[in-house]
């Protein structure tokens, strides 16, 4: 992202996607969904035989109660920094409740998730950021109809539109595609008519066929694609036979870094006057703060799959918010001028400028978290390695030992008078004299435990 707004207008000059086409915007949205339809069916690959059917409860209460609240709150942030109505402040909400599935798999794909982070919680987490991008559109189009039609009618159009058609009509193409795809593909690789170019690809062709239906029959592309991913995997065969090629991986690292230098080029900084500087910042601050975190540490102990707080900080922290974002606001645009009768307000020229700003923040905030931890732990690890060092020349006891020893001391059982504390118990490092001599000859010291908690050398 660096790196394309170096390159861009407001930088070198050297990329200019406004110069491309004539509509910006419905090429943002366009590059944004090929995008996520990827990812998704990436990450509904990935996910283990039966995913969604053995964790039910986790991906229902992520995607329902807890997305919800991220909804909410989102909304609220938005009303009372950006003093816009609460139906408007709810379709922006809407563009930054899901978790994006482009970030989320630069950040459970990596080393850092590989070696800290579980693999039961690296998979809800996968699973839910697949599923909520496509569950994104009842979310926003439940205030778009707010706007437009009366509060019944908005509902009933809501259900029998967005949950009936969109949902419901893309969940069913997705298993049965999904299915009939996994079907063939075994049969023709069975058969020796696929090659192994051919049959690494399938799921990405697989993605492209689908986002093409779904835009000619109007239904919700992106669940569609992670449905269909997850039914293509269904048994575990294709997960199985690809997971060693590197090539999930490899569309993760292409798509993630192409989109977000483009954004980088694309940033409306023009936007952000003087007076709304302070105000988006705010809103990005306490979006950052308060949309994720904050339910998961509540609602944890309900969810399977997240079993601890340290899991519940983990899942809470990295919840970002990227390309799904993006294009959900050039979705909010999009239906905003198509009904120009709707009580939109402001939020037509508000939503692609707040929402830029919150990816911005996203992207920052959260690509600097692993390598700050990181940072912070080899740190530790050196001063653990120089404290023994200093043990080990002058002789001294370092204060993790310190601790080691008065810890053990007190859980420690013998006679109650006084008893000898075996220095070999607290230094484990290998290859050194548990209690060394220092280089000056000097007399060895021994700790003795009195039986009134004191201590004498």
């Amino acid at each position: 992202m660096v790196f394309g707004i170096i390159i861009g207008p407001q930088v070198l000059d050297w990329m200019d996607p406004s110069t491309w086409s004539s509509n910006k915007h419905q090429l943002t949205q366009e590059f944004s969904r090929y995008a996520l339809a990827i990812e998704v069916m990436i990450a509904g690959v990935t996910l283990p035989k039966k995913y969604l059917w053995n964790e039910w409860q986790s991906v229902l209460i992520l995607l329902l109660p807890v997305m919800s609240v991220m909804w909410l709150v989102s909304a609220a942030v938005i009303k009372f920094v950006f003093y816009l109505p609460f139906v408007q402040a709810l379709a922006v909400g809407a563009c930054i409740a899901p978790t994006d599935p482009v970030l989320a798999n630069a950040i459970l794909k990596g080393v850092f998730a590989e070696s800290h982070v579980p693999v039961r919680l690296r998979n809800i987490l996968m699973a839910e950021s697949g599923a909520n991008d496509g569950l994104g559109y009842p979310f926003l189009f439940f205030a778009l109809y707010l706007m437009r039609l009366d509060s019944a009618q908005a509902i009933g159009t809501w259900v029998l539109m967005t949950w009936v058609y969109q949902v419901a009509l893309s969940t069913t193409i997705g298993a049965v595609t999904g299915y009939l795809a996994r079907k063939t593909l075994r049969y023709a690789e069975t058969a020796g008519w696929v090659d192994k170019e051919s049959f690494l690809s399938s799921s990405i062709t697989l993605a492209l066929l689908l986002v093409g239906l779904c835009m000619i029959l109007g239904t919700d592309d992106i669940l569609c694609c992670f449905v269909a991913g997850n039914s293509f995997t269904w048994d575990d065969w294709f997960r199985v036979e690809t997971e060693d090629t590197g090539l999930q991986e490899t569309m993760n690292g292409l798509l993630s870094m192409s989109f977000f230098i483009y954004f980088g080029t694309i940033i409306p900084w023009s936007s952000f006057t003087s007076e709304g500087k302070w105000q988006t910042l705010i809103a990005v601050v306490l979006i950052m703060l308060l949309r994720r975190l904050p339910v998961l540490m509540a609602s944890y102990r309900i969810i399977p799959a997240i079993r601890t707080w340290q899991d519940a900080l983990f899942a809470g922290w990295f919840g970002p918010v990227g390309v799904s974002a993006v294009f959900y606001s050039i979705e909010t645009i999009r239906q905003i001028k198509g009904h120009p009768d709707s009580n939109s307000g402001p939020v037509a020229s508000l939503v692609y400028p707040i929402v830029c700003a919150v990816v911005f923040g996203s992207v920052i905030v959260h690509g600097v978290t692993i390598p700050l931890v990181l940072m912070g732990r080899r740190v530790k690890t050196t001063l653990s390695t120089s404290a023994s060092s200093i043990w080990n020349q002058s002789g001294h006891m370092p204060f993790r030992s310190l601790s080691a020893w008065y810890r053990d001391k007190r859980q420690s059982k013998g006679p109650d008078d006084a008893q000898a504390v075996e220095p070999s118990a607290y230094f484990t490092s290998e290859g050194v004299d548990p209690c060394p001599t220092p280089n000056n000859s000097q007399p060895r010291h021994i700790v003795i435990l009195d039986s009134d908690g004191g201590t004498k050398q």
